[in-house]
């Protein structure tokens, strides 16, 4: 009974040794189809990074535009004079209240 056991312990490694260019190339295969999973989730993650990136720098680029427009429309010269107007109760000098100085 023992010899039979060590018979067949000795078949298996036979076995195993004649196909250990196989199980190597199988090993190898199931290495490199996990290894094509894992690059392709990380591909998907930056992916998807990316896409949240360039949505944010969208929005960011419209709310650059609007405030350059805000900007522009408050530095008008009609709208600051509106303002003076309201705001502090300023008014054009007439030109009898102007005063002219001239330098000798």
């Amino acid at each position: 009974m023992a010899s039979a056991k060590v018979a067949l312990a000795y078949d298996v490694w036979q076995d195993i040794r004649r196909h250990l260019f196989t199980y190597a190339l199988m090993l190898v295969v199931v290495a490199s189809a996990f290894s094509v999973i894992y690059f392709t989730h990380l591909n998907r993650q930056t992916t998807s990074s990316l896409e949240s990136l360039l949505t944010e720098r969208d929005e960011l680029d419209i709310e650059w535009r609007n405030l350059l427009l805000e900007q522009n429309s408050l530095a008008e010269h009609s709208t600051i004079e509106t303002k003076a107007a309201k705001l502090l109760n300023m008014k054009r000098p007439s030109a009898e209240s102007e005063v002219i100085i001239k330098l000798p």
